[in-house]
């Protein structure tokens, strides 16, 4: 026969095991008042005797019950007795479930635990307890198996996550009550867990005790044991799924530019496709559901037929499309995949209010320079004499945001904006002429992405480019023998300076581990080394990876052998290929 000192020890070989308390910890435990938190309570209390731990507790009436102010008071009046500090929190979770449109389960969840949160600020908490039992668990593991989960979702809940702990995960509901009643403590009762209404307290009434009596004796401890067993699997193969993320994907903020931290709504995650597709197929489905999580409000909605269907875009070339929930969508564009949240309507509006806002016009006239704010960023230009310039000793400009133009080829004052369809530019037709091709294909031709085309800006003449900015200029505008008179125009794009102020930022926090006088001191005593082992002997040495020559042929300076033959690999394949060949 258990009993509650069993129960006691039980509970604490638990704790041990997940390392879920130390000494010192400052803990909040959420009590309603049942007999799960109630238990969970007294046995904190137990712990505490052993280990210096400091407790609070947490209440949340829900404002669903008549009886939730009576069972508030009589967690307080426990609390006041023994000294422990008291959190009461009030909410109207119905009102939240209809403005929210989720499910009552859900708003008291999100209720609870927000409470919990808040309380732990408030108290310098450490860790959070909560009272889920055996039981519970395997509620939930049916639930999420009727819903299709994958191995977290049948894992079901864990012992430990972040800092919240649950110390009674391995003790089933009879235990619980079993113990209370050894101890003679007495609990509150809520009459709503005794309804069919919610989902778990149907698979609480009817699954639970039909597989119990009529399938196998213990099958909550059994499914227990299988949820320990998923979680352990879960964990690695989230490792796995995390080092492969590094290999294969990164993620920008829409502009080019790496994504720092934010709102990841706004980011756009790209996948190498080539990468993606020599990953296991479990980790493929994995990887691609924690990005498409990270760009979604909730988990709720996302299922694995929607990870099915943005798998095909790994397989199927070409510009196709997948449009899940939330607005978020899957795009297949040349060697990535792209996956992005949609824009609403309202911000479709403002950006095309800002484009037809942003197209400032330069005024050009000779020996005119001037500075204008426009939409991509800031554009300095002058005009003047080609000779002038070559007096400076200046050069035609090769950089991507700094070009001359032939003046006098200029008809009309050129602006400065983003495509539109007419677009065309000039181009060599290979025979010493000049033909012209739209800007679309241009832009095709050089796998400029489709959502990066309606940002890039260009400098036009009317319907005639003359730059497209950061790529090339239109050949009929270009610096001739003939040529007199330049306008030069220089482009510090907004994403250029970002760019920038983020290389700055990184490097505050980059710190040399070896200075290269430490290096050189050890390439040395290497190549010492060498020279005393093999004094006499031929050496071969032979560099697997490109990265590797650095060190080779230092190394190769410093020791002193007989005659020796270098090996270069730059690829590990080649490796294997007798050194003859190479």
């Amino acid at each position: 026969m258990n009993t509650w000192m069993d129960t006691r020890e039980k509970v604490f070989a638990y704790i041990r095991e997940h390392h879920m308390l130390q000494a010192g910890d400052r803990v909040v435990a959420g009590v309603s008042g049942g007999a799960d938190s109630v238990c969970l309570l007294f046995l904190l209390l137990e712990w505490q005797k052993e280990v210096p731990t400091d407790i609070a507790v947490v209440h949340v009436d829900h404002g669903i019950r008549a009886e939730a102010g009576e069972d508030a008071r009589y967690v307080e009046q426990l609390c006041e007795e023994r000294g422990i500090p008291f959190f009461l929190t009030r909410a109207e979770v119905r009102n939240r479930a209809r403005m929210e449109k989720i499910s009552e389960e859900e708003a008291g969840r999100r209720t609870r635990y927000e409470a919990f949160e808040k309380a732990a600020k408030e108290w310098g908490a450490t860790k959070i307890a909560v009272a889920h039992n055996s039981n519970d668990r395997s509620e939930t593991q049916l639930f999420h198996l009727f819903r299709g989960s994958g191995i977290r979702g049948l894992a079901s809940i864990l012992p430990v996550r972040d800092r919240i702990i649950r110390p009674l995960l391995c003790l089933e509901r009879w235990e619980i009550e079993k113990f209370l009643q050894q101890r003679g403590i007495v609990y509150c009762k809520d009459a709503t867990n005794e309804e069919d209404d919610y989902t778990r307290n149907r698979i609480r009434h009817h699954i639970l005790p039909y597989a119990e009596q009529n399938i196998v004796k213990g099958c909550v401890a059994h499914m227990n044991q299988t949820a320990e067993l998923l979680a352990e699997t879960e964990d690695y193969l989230e490792l796995q799924t995390k080092e492969a993320a590094g290999r294969c994907i990164r993620a920008t903020d829409g502009d080019g530019e790496s994504a720092e931290t934010g709102d990841s709504r706004n980011a756009v995650i790209c996948i190498a496709v080539e990468s993606f597709l020599s990953l296991h197929p479990v980790i493929r489905k994995r990887l691609l559901y924690e990005e498409v999580k990270q760009l979604s409000p909730g988990q709720k909605d996302i299922t694995y037929q929607h990870i099915q269907e943005l798998l095909t875009l790994f397989t199927r070339e070409g510009n196709r499309q997948i449009c899940l929930p939330f607005g978020i969508r899957g795009r297949r564009q040349y060697e990535e995949v792209l996956l992005t949240v949609e824009r609403t309507d309202r911000e479709l509006l403002e950006k095309t209010e800002v484009a037809e806002k942003y197209q400032p016009t330069l005024q050009l006239s000779p020996g005119q320079t001037g500075t204008v704010e426009c939409e991509v960023g800031t554009v300095e230009y002058c005009v003047c004499d080609l000779a002038a310039a070559h007096e400076k000793n200046q050069e035609v400009p090769t950089n991507q945001y700094t070009k001359w133009f032939d003046y006098d080829k200029i008809k009309k004052c050129p602006v400065i904006r983003t495509r539109k369809p007419g677009d065309y530019l000039t181009i060599a037709d290979g025979r010493g002429g000049m033909i012209h091709k739209s800007l679309k294909s241009y832009l095709v031709d050089q796998k400029i992405p489709q959502a990066e085309r309606d940002r890039l800006p260009i400098l036009a003449e009317g319907e005639h480019v003359l730059w497209v900015v950061g790529y090339r200029i239109s050949e009929y505008y270009k610096v001739t023998e003939n040529t007199k008179r330049i306008f030069k125009g220089t482009i510090n794009k907004k994403g250029v300076r970002l760019k920038a102020k983020r290389q700055k930022k990184m490097a505050e926090h980059i710190r040399v581990l070896l200075t290269e006088e430490e290096v050189d001191k050890r390439i040395q005593e290497i190549g010492e080394q060498i020279s005393r082992d093999y004094a006499g002997k031929q050496v071969h040495l032979v560099c697997v990876l490109k990265g590797g020559s650095f060190f080779m042929c230092e190394l190769a300076k410093r020791y002193h052998c007989s005659p020796y033959l270098w090996t270069l690999c730059p690829y590990p394949a080649m490796a294997a290929i007798p050194s003859p060949a190479v």
